[in-house]
């Protein structure tokens, strides 16, 4: 009887220990890795685009609009049991380059500057017609092997009459 008490009570420590143990947070790094003696190395009017990429690598994004720019993004992130991961920390240097391509500006900032962006899951606006359950089931029915243009292929047979829409009259 002793021992089945001590064999309950070592069961149950066990069970409390692989539970608590399972219920540790993950910490991660996510993005860029930085490398302060890379990081400081970028100097403006001294660097360009091919000396910055060779130093630190490819940005994680680049500016598709306005003044060229490259940013590199280090996060560390902090994910309870059940949950979705939460940033802890992390840093954004931004490089912005000239007309010729020489580095202009070097900034370093936090995430607290960054803007977070929740997007609407219940619909997306669209701009045109919504279409209808039924004219998206059956919208396609017909136009499915359809000549382009709508209109009849003219001619009659290998007589080259036109009257088609493709590039050619065909």
């Amino acid at each position: 009887m002793q021992l089945k008490r001590i064999t309950m009570r070592g069961g149950a420590v066990l069970a409390l220990a692989m539970t608590a143990g399972g219920c540790s947070s993950i910490r991660d790094h996510r993005g860029y890795l930085v490398d302060p003696a890379l990081t400081q190395s970028v100097l403006p009017g001294v660097d360009n685009r091919l000396s910055v990429e060779r130093s630190l690598g490819q940005p994680t994004l680049k500016s598709q609009f306005g003044q060229a720019t490259w940013y590199y993004v280090s996060l560390d992130t902090l994910q309870k049991p059940f949950t979705r991961p939460r940033i802890h920390s992390g840093s954004i240097m931004k490089i912005a380059f000239d007309a010729a391509g020489n580095v202009q500006q070097v900034a370093n900032d936090g995430v607290e500057k960054a803007v977070r962006i929740e997007p609407d899951q219940h619909s997306t606006a669209t701009l045109g017609h919504e279409r209808s359950f039924f004219e998206d089931l059956f919208g396609n029915i017909g136009t499915v092997g359809a000549v382009p243009g709508g209109g009849q292929q003219g001619g009659g047979g290998n007589t080259g009459g036109g009257g088609g829409t493709g590039p050619n009259g065909s």
